[in-house]
């Protein structure tokens, strides 16, 4: 395993983080506890020492997962983060009754990293005025948090503004190769480099959409290389060849994924890439940008749906049939969102009322019923009740 420093405190983090966020679960939705904590406990043996999580992650169940993945000696072996739900702070008292209920849910006297989760302009104004500086300064003083730190999902324009804003010591960003411009990007990323803050990147993957099965198009591209890669090694080795990144958290579901990236984390020095793959990765980007309908990284920051619509499912479907020419998402869509393994209450786009509450959530800033629309004219229609009934008789339902 490499690492590099943050340059605020010293800390030597492993470039691979591990991002609790989409952990291997049962057929009911709960953490498959066995299989999860012997991957924790494997990319800790390997090196890894920075483990994410959230408030809101696994239904509220990963941060008491994690407090029992971590015993036995593992938690001294890492720097744990966890973040206070921004959303949900109404007055200065709830910060502290979250970061509280988090030191117990987690069962460790300090988190090493605590982050302001989903922080916009709008929402970083909210919570300064609701006293979180004071806040902060308070939880590093008593010794409950050691870094202070935001996750950041707002426009590139108001990003220098909040690092300027507080003696910062890390901030999370969303950066990949389809991601330059997008959020704090290239640009944000450099800036919070430049004041000396540690710089952590989630989804590097671009919730899976760069790991999954990769369009011709964009194959056609990889095989012009020299030095043939995984998809998931070309979109990792990206992130990491900037120097000003400082670890790259990465949400594994399986331990084959978990071994993989491990391995690739071993070659993941700066500027390690050469200018003719560079140049072959920004090919991949103008193609996938060709290719992919909606900006969709399937984070469930829209969820949940009044109107029971599975937004990231549905988007997440309707972009494979665009990216890979794949026509068997249309049996998949309703296979799927019909839901007639378990509850058989639908979450078809159609059940969309426009009711703008995603709109709000979404760091992406998609115009969600919008796109929700595109998603009906592409897959629902007045044959239906005909697909439904080919995927029951598929299921012999």
């Amino acid at each position: 395993m490499l690492y590099r420093t943050n340059p605020k405190n010293g800390d030597k983090l492993s470039i691979l983080g591990f991002g609790a966020m989409r952990l291997p679960t049962k057929e009911d939705g709960s953490i498959d506890e066995e299989k999860a904590t012997k991957m924790v406990r494997y990319a800790i043996d390997n090196g890894v020492n920075l483990v994410d999580t959230a408030w809101p992650y696994h239904m509220g169940e990963c941060e008491p997962f994690l407090a029992r993945a971590l015993s036995e000696g593992y938690r001294e072996k890492v720097k744990l983060s966890t973040k206070l739900p921004t959303w949900a702070v109404n007055t200065r008292e709830d910060m502290d009754k979250f970061l509280n209920a988090q030191l117990e849910k987690l069962n460790t006297k300090q988190i090493d990293y605590y982050l302001l989760h989903t922080l916009t302009k709008a929402s970083w104004a909210k919570i300064k005025d609701l006293g979180v500086i004071d806040f902060l300064n308070s939880a590093k003083e008593d010794g409950r948090i050691k870094n202070a730190g935001f996750s950041y999902h707002g426009m590139q324009e108001d990003f220098a503004p909040i690092v300027d804003d507080y003696n910062w010591d890390f901030c999370l960003i969303q950066y990949n190769y389809l991601d330059e411009k997008v959020q704090a990007g290239t640009k944000g990323l450099k800036y919070a480099a430049s004041k000396g803050l540690g710089v952590f990147v989630m989804e590097p993957l671009r919730g899976g959409n760069l790991a999954g099965k990769t369009p011709e198009e964009v194959m056609e591209i990889w095989n012009k290389a020299d030095k043939k890669r995984t998809t998931v090694e070309w979109a990792l080795r990206w992130v990491w060849n900037h120097p000003e990144v400082t670890s790259v958290l990465s949400g594994m579901t399986e331990p084959e994924q978990l071994e993989e990236n491990i391995k690739i984390a071993e070659e993941g020095y700066p500027n390690s890439l050469t200018q003719k793959e560079l140049g072959l990765i920004e090919q991949a980007a103008l193609k996938y940008g060709e290719l992919l309908k909606i900006n969709c990284t399937g984070c469930g920051y829209c969820m949940p749906c009044p109107a029971n619509v599975d937004i990231p499912t549905c988007f997440g479907i309707y972009n494979n049939l665009h990216m890979f020419h794949d026509e068997t998402q249309r049996f998949q869509y309703f296979a799927t969102l019909s839901d007639i393994f378990w509850t058989n209450e639908p979450h078809f786009a159609s059940q969309c009322t426009n009711c703008g509450i995603c709109i709000e959530k979404c760091p992406q800033y998609i115009q969600i019923p919008e796109m929700l629309e595109k998603v009906v004219a592409e897959f629902e229609g007045p044959d239906n009740d005909e697909k439904m009934a080919m995927v029951k008789s598929v299921f012999k339902m």
